[in-house]
């Protein structure tokens, strides 16, 4: 039995799921056995579930939560971390965020004004997080923030721009690591995309492809006692839970 299927709660939708099933090569299902996950349309939304007995509940991307509430209070400004590390000065570089994951962070530097360029390599991923694109550009909250933001389901190893003038300022990187976040539910969130994207085995590659693109920087997420990924950044800057590893382009 394959890893995920696609299953449909909402009889309104079918006709939409039954699109996504194609899309994503994935196997439309409405009765047991379940694989592992079970990717689910809703009557709201597109989310993850685990299938297994008493599991975690579902992963979804939704920029109205709590969480990124929270996130656009302490982090939508100039002088956090994430800001200072791409170079958030009067004016606004222009992100390609090269593995988009659930986009919390290309959010967080949309809020900021960047406009964000998203590549997601797992077409899974790239579909929870469109669903989520799309239902924030109903928000007249965020919808001018969502608007900033563009999403490519590729693997950003095989994207180049089209011209010259059209490379990034700045490339931002978060490859996937070992979560040490006494957090639930980053843990869960971790575990899940672990489980449909796997590792970055590649990962090592990552900034090298992100320094032949960039005009001014490579900035990189990383747990505060990783590694780097490569050679000693130029410039390290440190958040509550993780550091910004800048390489600069000379």
């Amino acid at each position: 039995m394959n890893k995920i299927a696609l299953f449909c709660e909402s009889k309104k939708r079918q006709v939409e799921t039954e699109k996504l099933a194609l899309e994503l090569n994935l196997a439309l299902i409405s009765s047991p056995p379940y694989p592992p996950y079970l990717l689910v349309l809703t009557e709201q939304r597109l989310e993850l579930r685990r299938t297994e007995r008493h599991g975690p509940g579902p992963v979804f991307v939704d920029f109205l939560s709590d969480t990124m509430n929270y996130r656009l209070r302490h982090g939508g400004s100039g002088n956090e971390a994430i800001a200072r590390a791409i170079g958030l000065k009067k004016t606004r570089p222009a992100v390609l965020d090269g593995t988009a994951g659930l986009g919390k962070d290309a959010f967080i530097l949309a809020s900021l004004g960047c406009r964000v360029l998203l590549l997601e390599r797992s077409p899974v991923i790239a579909a929870l997080l469109a669903d989520g694109l799309s239902r924030g550009t109903e928000d007249a909250n965020i919808a001018q923030i969502i608007n900033r933001m563009t999403l490519i389901n590729m693997d950003c190893m095989d994207f180049s721009p089209i011209s010259p003038d059209q490379r990034p300022d700045v490339v931002y990187l978060d490859p996937m690591y070992p979560h040490r976040s006494k957090s639930s539910l980053v843990k869960k969130e971790m575990r899940f995309l672990r489980a449909i994207v796997g590792n970055d085995p590649d990962s090592g590659d990552l900034l090298a492809w992100g320094l032949s693109l960039a005009t001014k920087r490579v900035v990189v997420k990383r747990p505060k006692l990783a590694d780097h990924l490569g050679p000693v950044p130029s410039l390290i800057i440190k958040g509550k839970k993780n550091r910004f590893d800048i390489y600069l382009i000379s």
